[in-house]
């Protein structure tokens, strides 16, 4: 029989642990101050819907999509051992790798790569099993966490940077090149909170900030903003708790990353001719928008994020912001005409007001050509950042569980927050 691993702590018999709100917890991986959303004791590798028609070799405690109907990944941890077992299903039946790299690219990544014959021998050096069927690859591997391999990557707690790609047919020889049959994920193997699908929040108002058959220019790279209007129709606060970022289905291969940027609280607009363009084009109409942020996605983020049960994000009331700004990233080094793109995001609004209002607090200096110029001939440089005496004074309540993960995605972009 193969081995379970279950919601709950598995050293405290697989249950949860429900503590009162001026208690720590003592493992934040099992335990909660809300049991209002736990479930029975199933596995979560029995439980997750996946595209893959290949049935997992076993059951897992972790598991993600990494890419919508071609890749699906599974692992568990054995904190005793020290090691991670995964098992990786793509939709091809040539070679399929899998690799954890330091900054999202394949430069210094630590990159496995296997594929199943037509004899059905499985061509992978940490392989345990592997298959094919249905024109998909399956592959269950397993390594430690630290080889201690100065070539290897150690999977460290916190996140960790997935990348993968796929070949169409089985190499001869060299490796044949992936080209645009590649991607990459930000997840925290060792503490991943499985996210949740849209069907939990069915029935809840939202609002959606959205582009409008924006046609994307051919130019390698496009920084593109839009001004948004707060929505109205709350006459008094509501807190968001979810929010969904949703990539034009076309666009995948164009959109870097997004930013919602909260305009200050003074700045006033022509709601009838709001600015929409180029953002160099229309600085001094954003000068006043692109500081504080709402919320950030870029490549490899979770399309849905749940916020912690205890906060939301604000809206209407006496909330001061009423305007946003979309900042997006087009990636376009091929130089593709005539895309016309729609992404946006969505918050979804909670029944009730929660404890907490939910923002984010900065750290460092602007990212513009006004606060960081780089010195003319020099190898390195150092930029020091001090915070005013006001920021002492003032008690934030901080969840470092949910920051962490968007520290991860600002830290590889050029920008650290907490």
């Amino acid at each position: 029989m193969s081995e379970k691993f279950y919601h709950g702590d598995p050293n405290r018999d697989n249950n949860f642990w429900v503590y009162p709100r001026d208690k720590p917890v003592q493992n934040p991986d099992w335990d909660t101050y809300d049991a209002s959303y736990l479930c029975n004791n199933l596995a979560i590798g029995d439980v997750v819907s996946i595209s893959s028609p290949i049935t997992p070799f076993t059951s897992y405690r972790y598991s993600t999509e990494l890419e919508k109907g071609v890749a699906h990944l599974w692992w568990t941890i054995d904190n005793g051992a020290k090691d991670i077992t995964f098992e990786l299903h793509m939709k091809t039946t040539g070679w399929i790798a899998l690799g954890i790299s330091p900054g999202g690219g394949m430069e210094g990544a630590d990159i496995g790569v296997g594929w199943v014959d037509t004899e059905g021998k499985v061509h992978f050096q940490l392989a345990l099993r592997g298959r094919e069927s249905n024109g998909w690859t399956a592959i269950q591997f397993r390594r430690l966490l630290d080889t201690c391999d100065p070539m290897d990557v150690e999977i460290k707690s916190g996140t960790n940077v997935i990348i993968y790609a796929y070949g169409l047919t089985d190499p001869v020889g060299d490796i044949n090149y992936h080209q645009n049959r590649r991607g990459s994920r930000m997840i925290p193997l060792q503490s991943y909170a499985n996210p949740p699908t849209e069907n939990k929040f069915t029935g809840l108002d939202y609002f959606e900030f959205r582009l409008n058959n924006y046609a994307v220019p051919s130019n390698d790279t496009t920084y593109h903003c839009k001004v948004y209007k707060a929505p109205a129709r709350y006459s008094r606060k509501r807190h968001a708790i979810a929010h969904k970022t949703m990539i034009d289905p076309n666009n995948v291969d164009l959109v870097h990353h997004l930013v919602l940027y909260e305009c200050d609280q003074t700045v006033k607009f022509d709601d009838n001719n709001l600015p929409d363009g180029v953002c160099d084009d229309y600085y001094r109409e954003f000068s006043h928008c692109l500081s504080n942020t709402a919320t950030v996605w870029a490549v490899g983020g979770e399309e849905i994020v749940e916020f912690p049960t205890e906060a939301g994000y604000p809206v209407g009331g006496d909330f001061g912001i009423k305007y946003y700004v979309i900042e997006m990233h087009y990636n376009n080094p091929k130089l593709i005409p005539n895309r016309r793109d729609n992404t946006g995001i969505r918050f979804y609004i909670g029944k009730e007001l929660r404890q907490y209002d939910l923002g984010y607090l900065a750290f460092g200096t602007s990212s513009n050509a006004l606060a960081l110029t780089i010195p003319p001939k020099v190898d390195q440089f150092t930029v020091d950042s001090f915070c005013p005496s006001e920021f002492s004074k003032v008690s934030y309540y901080f969840r470092w569980d949910f920051l962490k993960d968007f520290i991860a995605i600002q830290e590889i972009y050029g920008r650290i927050f907490v």
